[in-house]
């Protein structure tokens, strides 16, 4: 009687594949006889074969019974089946619904929705989610599926390379969808041996295969893709950690890391999508003229062809999903979570610059997945591309002087009168990118007319603060400042010609260029322009606040919208005399009332008028004077808005024990001699005014650059014996010159005079 109820061993052979209930009932025969390695090896089994796996947990209605006792069951369960993934897919519709619906504002002021619709897959993931809780609490049944694991993955990284198996069978994406079910994926266990090679084989998944399972993994909950996103992480960060590397080990032969990196990607961009997304908005990109010059031919004949001439490269996966990273205003999880800091402690950027640039398909270049890296390492990269191509326009030079036999300037060299500045800088920058902009992306000497400095990048540094000191003038007309926010916008009536505001665009370039920092505050929305998105409601926020709470109180106002506000589709504004001056923001917009259900409308067109219709002259004159020097660099396809402030900006986070960490001493002085300890202590007694003050006087800025005030190199010299003379400094080198002052109280006055009243260059 035994016998029939439980044959020999219960071995499960003619279960081919799994399903929901026949794991309960494998579970439920165990856990009466409390011996569960039948369910042991039929998981062993299942899902250590691609064909298993493919058609287990499925929720179509092909899928067949087990074995010939169940199937009078099974198609009486199929009906209940139906029924529950009607109700299912109901559920998943409602939801898509929902959050439309709760995008709606957002919609109304310049987003789409922040949802796709559902994506088809023949696996139903909550029936697999279902049987992960309850088996994985039983530690010898989790070790199952570890083992399986290891075992797959071979098979199917062979089919993924050999055979065209999505293509056939695009069923075959259910083996990921079910393997990243595991909520024990990040586990030490998995982490060692089995996650490696299985995210070896996903990263060789088709192009549409990756899409697909993105699109998936979007619709997921925030709890379910932060848990993928930590496995991934926490794969690198373990394979890292564990493996010494170096110039000749480099992190990008590493295959686990990545692979895993490329599997980080998808998650990336599920965030995106899964996040408040705005697809459209983009600024219209203009065409450039096609150059007649010689300089094209000659590099033509030089095999010095424009390094990205079409502007920077496009990820396959983002051009297949449809989304950029600029595209989501905000993601499910904060893009600062996928930077791993342990891999870019241990990345080689030279070497992987290099293999950016090449675009090899033998060597992976973490650039590629720049939502990994930090802005500090990134900003490096940024750095070698722009020397690079420093060199490759001083090489053009030198061979057209040998082929035109003519002397010509390698250098993008600036002669200015200090009180002439901009009238000197916006004549010669002019003829520059009218006659050859290719000299814009030469290294920059300025030389102030008058004075002795040599320009090592604090001359330069000088130049662009006057200029923006000079072009940021109320006075002038070209900005308007906002004392609220601290912040400068393009004045919509400046009568200034495009030239001016072009001369801004190509300052901003070329400190990116030449690796300074500038005194700039513009809102967000400014870079999001830079970087090719309109503005919107949404930015108002920031550039336009009192205007913004306006709007943001109309739309939630429950009252008689019609009635009580008793506004239309014209707006007036005042022009520089301070005369009004009105704008339909549509045909007849005066005769068109503002009410309840146009009130998205308003808002959303008042939000292009303020901040790309009313200035759309001034920014275009602005945006093509930085795209001179930018175009040609990888800028857009490695950094953020934010990230691009942090860039031209720096940070005005001051950390000056970070400083005193990194600094280094000459002509005799060290860390542990009395003037040196006075010094800090004194540095470190000052107020905020003061440190920057002091910073400015060393340094050139008042800002930290990219990754914090550790990543400046100070030197502090000895610069004699005690004296009355001032300190006095090299910003080209970040250099302070103390002399050895006898006491720190007159250590501290000469100090602060020096930083005062320092301004010019002369020699010392």
């Amino acid at each position: 009687m035994t016998d029939n109820l439980f044959p020999p061993r219960e071995d499960f052979r003619e279960v081919h594949y799994l399903t929901e209930e026949k794991v309960y009932e494998i579970l439920s025969i165990c856990e009466g006889k409390e011996d569960y390695s039948p369910l042991i090896r039929v998981i062993g089994r299942i899902f250590s074969s691609a064909d298993g796996l493919v058609q287990s947990f499925r929720k179509d209605k092909e899928q067949h019974p087990n074995t010939k006792e169940q199937r009078k069951t099974h198609q009486a369960k199929d009906e209940d089946k139906d029924e529950d993934e009607k109700e299912r897919t109901t559920a998943m519709e409602q939801e898509s619904e929902e959050s439309e619906a709760s995008a709606s504002m957002e919609g109304a002021t310049g987003s789409t929705e922040n949802r796709l619709g559902p994506v088809e897959v023949s696996v139903d993931i909550e029936a697999v989610r279902r049987v992960y809780d309850r088996l994985l609490s039983n530690e010898k049944i989790e070790s199952a599926f570890l083992n399986a694991l290891v075992y797959l993955t071979p098979n199917v990284e062979l089919d993924l390379t050999y055979l065209d198996v999505y293509n056939t069978n695009p069923d075959y994406l259910n083996i990921f969808i079910i393997v990243m079910e595991n909520s024990s994926l990040h586990s030490p266990e998995y982490l060692e041996m089995a996650m490696p090679l299985f995210c070896k084989c996903m990263s060789k998944l088709p192009l549409p295969a990756l899409a697909k399972l993105t699109r998936l993994w979007s619709q997921y909950s925030v709890e379910h893709i932060r848990r993928m996103m930590e496995t991934f992480q926490q794969l690198i960060t373990y394979t890292v950690i564990s493996n010494e590397y170096d110039s000749d080990s480099l992190v990008n032969d590493d295959e686990r890391v990545v692979a895993a990196t490329k599997c980080l990607k998808l998650v990336f961009y599920a965030n995106l999508l899964g996040g408040d997304l705005d697809t459209g908005h983009n600024e219209d990109e203009e065409e450039e003229p096609p150059s007649e010059s010689s300089e094209l031919t000659l590099q033509e004949l030089l095999g010095e062809e424009r390094r990205n001439k079409k502007g920077p490269r496009v990820d396959p996966l983002e051009k297949e999903l449809g989304v950029r990273t600029l595209d989501c205003r905000r993601p499910l999880i904060p893009f600062e979570e996928f930077v791993n800091e342990p891999l870019n402690d241990v990345l080689e950027m030279d070497k992987d610059f290099t293999f950016f640039k090449v675009d090899s398909e033998s060597k992976f270049s973490f650039q590629s997945c720049p939502f990994v890296l930090n802005a500090c390492t990134k900003s490096l990269g940024l750095y070698y591309d722009n020397r690079i191509s420093m060199y490759s326009e001083r090489r053009i030079t030198a061979l057209y002087s040998l082929v035109q036999g003519q002397q010509l300037n390698p250098y993008l060299r600036l002669k200015v009168r200090r009180d002439h500045i901009i009238d000197d800088a916006l004549v010669r920058l002019e003829m520059i990118s009218m006659e050859n902009p290719a000299d814009l992306r030469k290294q920059l000497f300025v030389e102030f007319e008058g004075e002795q400095g040599v320009d090592e990048g604090g001359v330069s540094k000088e130049f662009f603060q006057l200029v923006l000191e000079e072009m940021f003038n109320p006075d002038i007309g070209m900005f308007t400042y906002d004392e609220s926010t601290k912040l400068f916008w393009f004045n919509p009536p400046s009568l200034e010609n495009e030239a001016q505001f072009t001369l801004i665009g190509i300052v901003l370039g070329l400190a990116i260029y030449n690796n300074c920092i500038l005194d700039v505050h513009f809102p967000m929305v400014v870079y999001r322009k830079l970087m090719g998105k309109k503005g919107t409601y949404l930015d108002l926020a920031d550039s336009h606040p009192v205007q913004y709470q306006s709007l943001k109180e109309l739309l939630d106002y429950e009252g008689d919208v019609e009635e009580d506000m008793m506004i239309t589709f014209q707006i007036s504004q005042t022009d520089l005399f301070g005369e009004p001056i009105t704008y339909d923001l549509k045909e007849n917009g005066d005769k068109i009332p503002v009410n309840a259900d146009n009130r998205k409308e308003f808002v959303s067109l008042y939000g292009d008028y303020i901040l790309n219709k009313s200035v759309e002259r001034q920014f275009k004159a602005f945006r093509r004077g930085f795209q001179m020097v930018t175009n040609e660099s990888p800028l857009k396809c490695l950094f953020r808005p934010e990230e691009v402030e942090l860039l031209i900006c720096g940070s005005r986070n001051l950390d000056f024990h970070a400083l005193e960490e990194t600094t280094e001493y000459d002509g005799g002085y060290n860390k542990d001699c009395r003037i040196i300890k006075d010094f800090w202590e004194t540095v470190h007694s000052f107020g905020e005014e003061d440190k920057r003050l002091f910073l400015q006087f060393t340094t050139g800025t008042d800002r930290a650059p990219v990754g914090g005030l550790g990543k400046l190199k100070m030197i502090i010299a000895k610069n004699g014996p005690d004296t009355d003379r001032l300190p006095t400094s090299h910003t080209c080198f970040n250099a302070l010159l103390l002399p050895e002052y006898d006491t720190k109280d007159k250590l501290k006055e000469r100090l602060l005079k020096a930083i005062t009243y320092a301004k010019g260059f002369g020699m010392l």
